[in-house]
């Protein structure tokens, strides 16, 4: 049984619901999991773990900052264990282009560069925006000729089914069987 931690950064949610998601996962899998927000836990990797995720925002085309300095602080841990790295955008809903460029940025920014990466579209959650968030990104997703821009309601753009591969993925290199000596 592995323990898994995953440190997340979410502004609107969507990341906190897909690492927690990532979690009942990892649980249901029979190992251990501990998600936590980063704006709480503060940017000490605490020991006892055989894995780590980290699960990012993107937001004005950059992850959270608090996210990039826990992995600079943490990154000889992230490169000691198994890690991915999950990253959450718009982009990855259509601008595949863009999303993959938010991870190069973000490597190159932390010097970390996991083995694992997950790219996964997030959310447009006009009814918890302010008016003029709600206007800009109403603005932002006309201009990209998306139709979805009915203010009175959200679009979740998440795909769960590849949320749930790409963490079996990660899982499986802690439930492979071991290798038999050939005779």
């Amino acid at each position: 049984m592995a323990k898994i931690y995953l440190p997340y950064g979410s502004v609107e949610g969507q990341t906190a619901q897909i690492a927690e998601y990532i979690a009942e996962l990892i649980r249901a899998h029979g190992h251990q999991a501990e998600a936590a927000d980063l704006k709480r836990s503060g940017d000490t990797f605490p020991g006892g773990y055989d894995g780590v995720i980290v699960a990012a925002s993107v937001h004005m085309g950059k992850h959270e900052k608090f996210v990039a300095d826990f992995v600079r602080k943490n990154r000889g841990e992230l490169e000691r264990l198994p890690s991915a790295l999950i990253s959450v955008s718009l982009a990855a809903h259509g601008d595949e282009q863009s999303a993959e460029g938010y991870v190069e940025k973000f490597e190159e920014e932390t010097g970390w560069h996991p083995a694992h990466v997950g790219m996964f579209a997030g959310a447009l959650l006009y009814t918890h925006y302010n008016f003029i968030t709600r206007q800009l990104m109403k603005k932002i997703t006309k201009d990209k000729g998306s139709p979805d821009l009915d203010t009175g309601r959200d679009y979740v753009y998440t795909e769960w089914d590849g949320v749930r591969r790409f963490t079996e993925d990660f899982l499986a290199g802690f439930t492979a069987p071991p290798r038999q000596a050939q005779a």
